[in-house]
């Protein structure tokens, strides 16, 4: 899926994202379109960052369990 973008079409683009947004906004835009990227990527490959927060939780939890015993 090539879009054939080169680097002066890249500067045009982003120097109008600059003059709509402002300097001030242009990070925050920036970044939550790279949280939703990412998060549309991990949707789609079925990977989860909650996903592994449980399993870091539960094993743990296991661990201390095991310990205790």
């Amino acid at each position: 899926m090539p879009f054939n973008v080169g680097p002066l079409e890249l500067v045009i683009v982003l120097v109008i994202a600059l003059v709509v947004l402002g300097p001030k906004r242009l990070p925050e835009v920036g970044k939550s379109i790279g949280n939703g990227m990412r998060e549309f990527k991990d949707a789609i490959s079925g990977n989860s960052k909650d996903d592994d927060d449980d399993e870091v939780t539960s094993l743990k939890a296991s661990e201390r369990a095991s310990e205790r015993a």
